[in-house]
């Protein structure tokens, strides 16, 4: 049963796993935007047809990003545990899972920029390399204004992947909801927590979603 007194007196520890939850989802997603966004780009004018062909750059990128997606994260973050050490210092907390976390999101949010960019009518990218326009020209004044709409809601999708996925790096210590969860919901036996910890995850995604939603309709130029 949901015991309302006690989750008063959780609270503090509550925010302070929200807090960790939102900074491992803030500095993968800062990471994943950095570098999975030209990584999606790369893949599309790279590909067979595309103003600047490159089928073995294009098979080689494709190769490792299939590979990192295929991983279950869990695996990922025992597998990236050297790494981690090696940049943080460091293999629990928040800081240490943003490590994982951003390896797993940039493949994820560079394939769902490839798929934005498939969608533009090939039409505009010819039109654009008739008049000479140099790649560059095309890639910020035709692909990224066309897909910013679909780039945005891809975003958006990649941000609420990211929460599952930090709730999972709270099992193997890396703090925020998913530890709070596990410490006091699971071995506990403390519904209370568990309750207010799914409730607080439905709700950051439900916000999250509609948030993505209107920011994508809003700059939907079509």
């Amino acid at each position: 049963m949901f015991d309302f007194q006690h989750f008063i007196e959780m609270l503090p520890d509550i925010w302070k796993a929200f807090g960790e939850t939102l900074q491992m989802i803030g500095i993968s997603v800062a990471f994943a935007i950095l570098f999975g966004i030209p990584l999606g780009i790369i893949l599309f004018i790279t590909n067979r047809g595309l103003f600047l062909e490159n089928r073995l750059l294009n098979g080689v990128l494709g190769f490792v990003i299939n590979l990192v997606r295929s991983i279950p994260f869990l695996i990922l973050i025992v597998a990236l545990i050297p790494l981690t050490r090696l940049i943080v210092g460091e293999t629990i907390g928040p800081i240490a899972a943003s490590v994982s976390l951003s390896i797993a999101a940039i493949p994820f949010l560079a394939r769902i920029v490839e798929t934005s960019l498939r969608e533009i009518d090939k039409g505009v990218i010819e039109a654009a390399i008739a008049i000479g326009a140099t790649p560059w020209m095309i890639i910020k004044g035709v692909l990224l204004p066309e897909a910013k709409s679909s780039i945005i809601q891809g975003i958006t999708l990649t941000i609420i992947s990211l929460i599952a996925f930090s709730a999972m790096a709270g099992t193997v210590g890396g703090g925020g909801i998913g530890d709070l969860a596990v410490r006091f919901g699971y071995y506990r036996y403390d519904n209370t927590i568990m309750i207010s910890t799914i409730v607080i995850l439905v709700i950051l995604v439900q916000l999250l979603q509609q948030a993505g939603d209107l920011i994508a309709k809003v700059i939907d130029k079509r």
